[in-house]
């Protein structure tokens, strides 16, 4: 029995295992990329979701293109009986599995890292069950690597940061949205959204806006200078990443 566990390292799969190596590896690099991108304008899916997700996706895709080498290249296989749907399968019902872990609190998404990684999981358990040993091993490498690096690396490279601000002043809206949009100016923010109500009776408005900023300490600043206006009279300021 054990004599026939040689097959999964036999040169023919240790060649295919390269090339799918080298296509998770430009995969890899590529979805980094475009996540740069999303984390640099404040989003929640970042470089570790779209790197995870695009591995993911060329490793299962480039494996069906061996099928001579699926199960060390001695699988019996009935012509009715097609793997690809137990693939299929696996991976419809890790997407309801990873969507179970996306939740949203407040003005922030969470979990979008975790189910990328739990979709990657599923895929490189299938690169494992077709017998794509090598392979299967550099994708958990990679896997790894994102989810112990990415997130420190991108507090490190330059973004943006969103800022949801719900302002009390007193004094009539319009007078409070001209006083406060000057002063997110001021300061180096880009008001992206707004939105403000008026209560005449009280002679109080109330302003929500949504500001975007690249400066680190965006949000104590933007409190500490909120907090020395005079016409404030409550404030709440929320990170958003959506």
């Amino acid at each position: 029995m054990f004599e026939n566990l040689g097959i999964y390292w036999s040169p023919p799969l240790l060649q295919v295992s390269a090339i799918i190596i080298l296509h998770l590896i430009g995969s890899f690099g590529l979805g980094t990329v475009m996540g740069f991108e999303r984390v640099y304008h404040g989003r929640a899916a970042g470089m570790r979701t779209y790197a995870l997700v695009c591995t993911a996706s060329c490793g299962l895709t480039i494996a069906c293109g061996f099928p001579d080498l699926w199960y060390g290249g001695q699988a019996q296989i009935s012509p009715n009986v097609d793997p690809t749907r137990v693939i299929q399968g696996v991976m419809t019902g890790i997407g309801f599995l990873g969507a179970g872990v996306i939740m949203r609190e407040g003005q922030t998404i969470r979990g979008l890292s975790t189910a990328a990684s739990i979709w990657m999981a599923a895929a490189i358990g299938t690169l494992v069950g077709l017998g794509f040993y090598l392979s299967s091993i550099a994708a958990a490498i990679m896997t790894t690597f994102a989810m112990a690096t990415f997130r420190q690396l991108e507090a490190r490279l330059p973004h943006f940061s969103l800022l949801k601000v719900v302002v009390k002043c007193a004094g009539s809206g319009e007078k409070a949205r001209m006083e406060l949009d000057l002063l997110a100016g001021n300061l180096g923010f880009k008001v992206t959204d707004w939105a403000i109500s008026c209560n005449n009776e009280l002679g109080q408005a109330s302003y929500e806006m949504t500001v975007q900023s690249d400066r680190s300490d965006a949000q104590h600043t933007l409190v500490q200078a909120l907090q020395n206006t005079p016409s404030v009279q409550e404030l709440t300021v929320t990170p958003m990443r959506d």
